[in-house]
């Protein structure tokens, strides 16, 4: 075997290295891309093509090599089934055999559903990231799918009716590139809102509310309704408002965060036992006949300031044709999605040396692996950050040409590695044979920038109010002097707010004044500290909060909204007219929106025109 270094965890021993008794001592262990890499036993007819040369003991540039050690780094990332496994598999599959023949197989029912395809010719590709509107056969959440889809976005809608999801999202109209799936699920049920349900999904526009209707009845068309409790009197039907704006609100949550984003980043693998601290096994150049070793351990005081630190350390040789040191994670299970950050980040006390990154999307041991080196600065703690754009696709240390590039979404693995060798065969600048010492306090995906809000969630003006000290009643709108006898339903909503802020994820929450069923085009106010009433279109909103996904400006911000027409006044526009346009930009210039300011505790913030 050639001295080349080989970057992905090789099941190929060295010819020179093994000993004759090891009939499989050459390449009955290579793996080809997109195989299990699982032990093989030697294939006969290569007995004849090498000659063995059993090496006992160190001589010269060999040594002795760690057969052991070599079985035990296959065994940590190869683990055969438990008997515990093996008994789960023998119960489940019968039983999952006789739902599928009795209709009840749980994967089709917690399947995502096509409900209008994007054009081929124009549509994005399989990785197009997708906006999930909870909520979508309400008011305001059906006028959300249709903007998306205006815009040529890839939209699943989360409904708990699938008829009256078809019947209302079938007929609608897409550009170029949009497309519209179903989740059949419920938010006030965590056990419908499946993983599968949610992968490549990168934000969330949250409609959903608590059923109210008129207490006398309205007719087909739900006219009473949508002119507003103003004009009725209302009754909440159906699940109570905790369930559905509070408890609800962590389930949703609970479903897309991981998927959506975290604001400050994704932690990976933090020294204080957060994260992945115990799943790192070494993988060194025994693997092809090498005598390399290293490992990874917590170890306390050796971080900045007293505090813990993974140490990779080890030895590393060129002897046997090796010179690489390496640790990776086992394999995670469900993969995981880092796709809506920028990259991963280290922060490493550097020696000097050059180390490589590999990320695996795959659950192959010897498969493609998407790798990028970094230098480090001698005798400092520094941030390390590695795009994943810049990752470049490997096997065995070889470029894949024209391979597919890095997609984050499904991230099985991560590998150190310290190598005599960079890619294709070119040599570390760096390298030196002897131990090393690479101390990582945190490992985590950085956000991408510039960060825009993930998470969009309608609410309603007044949520803050019926606690207010001093505020007269009276002169509220009907669902603050009725918010007890509603169930909470403010209380509650501004509960899920709070679950919203807590959560960590990209968000803005905005807060409508009474909805009308009035044509979009009014003037519109935008305000802080829940003082301001009045009406709005639902098709107002829907355009606002679609317009919020591309908005920095409103990047964990809370806000009221209104139109500036008085109730008593109609909206109308001139059917002859050219469409409306609105400057959003402007108007949330304007606002000057601050964060933290959600009028519990703040004063208000004067209104904005």
């Amino acid at each position: 075997m050639s001295g080349r270094e080989i970057g992905q965890p090789i099941l190929t021993v060295c010819r020179d290295a093994v000993p004759a008794k090891f009939p499989w001592r050459c390449s009955c262990f290579l793996a080809r891309p997109g195989t299990s890499g699982s032990l093989k036993k030697f294939a006969h007819n290569r007995k004849q093509q090498r000659s063995r040369m059993p090496i006992m003991a160190a001589k010269g540039d060999r040594q002795s090599w760690d057969f052991g050690r070599f079985v035990k780094t296959v065994t940590y990332f190869n683990e055969p089934p438990s008997a515990e496994q093996v008994l789960q598999a023998l119960v489940e599959q019968p039983a999952k055999l006789v739902r599928q023949l009795t209709g009840q197989d749980e994967e089709k029912q917690s399947a995502v559903l096509k409900l209008l395809a994007a054009n081929e010719a124009t549509a994005p590709n399989s990785g197009a990231d997708v906006v999930v509107v909870a909520g979508a056969t309400g008011g305001v959440g059906k006028r959300v799918v249709q903007t998306l889809l205006n815009k040529g976005k890839a939209v699943r809608a989360l409904v708990r009716d699938e008829q009256k999801a078809r019947k209302l999202l079938s007929d609608l109209k897409t550009a170029p590139g949009g497309s519209l799936e179903l989740i059949v699920a419920d938010i006030t049920k965590p056990d419908s809102l499946k993983p599968e349900l949610f992968q490549g999904v990168r934000a969330v526009i949250c409609c959903t509310a608590v059923k109210v209707n008129p207490k006398e009845g309205d007719n087909v068309n739900r006219d009473k309704y949508n002119q507003g409790i103003k004009f009725y009197e209302p009754e909440v039907v159906g699940d109570t408002p905790e369930a559905v704006e509070y408890l609800g609100m962590q389930n949703l949550l609970t479903a897309v965060k991981e998927h959506v984003g975290y604001r400050h980043g994704k932690l990976i693998f933090s020294a204080d036992g957060q994260g992945l601290a115990n799943v790192w096994g070494p993988l060194d150049d025994v693997v092809m006949g090498g005598v390399s070793e290293s490992g990874f351990a917590v170890v306390s005081n050796a971080g900045e300031n007293g505090q813990p630190a993974g140490i990779f350390s080890g030895l590393v040789s060129s002897s046997n044709n090796g010179g690489f040191a390496s640790v990776r994670t086992k394999n995670f299970t469900p993969a995981m999605d880092l796709k809506s950050y920028g990259g991963l980040a280290f922060r490493v006390k550097g020696d000097g040396l050059r180390y490589k990154c590999t990320i695996r999307t795959d659950t192959n041991w010897d498969g493609i692996g998407y790798t990028l080196s970094f230098d480090t600065k001698a005798g400092e703690w520094h941030d390390v950050q590695l795009p994943f754009e810049e990752f470049i696709p490997l096997f065995r240390a070889k470029t894949v040409k024209d391979g597919a590039k890095l997609d984050p979404s499904t991230v099985t693995s991560i590998q150190l590695m310290l190598s005599k060798f960079e890619n294709d065969g070119k040599l570390n600048p760096s390298f030196k044979t002897g131990p090393f010492k690479l101390p990582v306090a945190k490992i985590w995906g950085y956000p991408k920038e510039p960060q825009l809000p993930r998470f969009v969630l309608v609410s309603s003006a007044g949520v803050t109010r019926p606690s207010r000290p001093g505020i007269d009643l009276s002169q509220e709108p009907p669902a603050v002097r009725m918010n007890d006898e509603l169930g909470g339903i403010l209380t509650n909503k501004l509960k899920g707010e709070d679950e919203v802020r807590q959560s960590g994820v990209p968000y803005a929450i905005v807060r409508p004044c009474a909805l009308t069923e009035e044509p979009a085009g009014a003037e519109l106010v935008i305000s802080q500290g829940d003082t301001i009433k009045g009406k709005l279109s639902r098709q107002d909103v829907a355009e606002l909060c679609v317009e919020l996904l591309s908005q920095q400006l409103a990047l964990d911000k809370t806000f009221e909204v209104k139109s500036t027409v008085p109730f008593s006044q109609p909206f109308k526009v001139d059917p002859e007219s050219s469409p409306h346009s609105r400057d959003w930009q402007a108007l949330l210039v304007g606002a000057d929106l601050k964060e933290n300011v959600t009028g519990k505790s703040q004063p208000a913030v004067a209104a904005t025109r």
